[in-house]
């Protein structure tokens, strides 16, 4: 209506990065633990336009790990997030120590 995106539909195309991070990872269930957004500009909703976001793993810890993303658009950053993943059990009800594969997984997206 305003010709830009909804702040819920920015979050949705980060969570849609996400999961395609998590695509083939081996292991069980995250939850989202935490959320931080920056919004840095507007992000403006053009018919057709495909967005680009990046993602990377800036903490590996033992049963949790955070996620920064940058949505771009017109080659500037609209929106930063950091985001806290924790590995969980949910028979147990509770988090979990990330196991060797799940962490060779998600070291493969912290920076070189």
């Amino acid at each position: 209506m305003l010709g830009h995106v909804n702040h819920a539909r920015a979050l949705s195309l980060l969570e849609d990065a996400r999961l395609a991070m998590v695509d083939g990872r081996p292991g069980g269930s995250m939850i989202l633990a935490r959320l931080e957004v920056d919004y840095l500009r507007q992000l403006y909703y053009r018919v057709g336009e495909e967005l680009v976001v990046t993602s990377w793993v800036t903490r590996l810890g033992t049963k949790s790990f955070t996620v920064r993303q940058e949505l771009v658009q017109d080659g500037e950053v609209a929106i930063r997030a950091d985001v806290v993943l924790v590995v969980f059990d949910f028979e147990s009800n509770s988090s979990r120590v990330l196991t060797d594969d799940e962490r060779a997984h998600w070291s493969r997206y912290l920076p070189a």
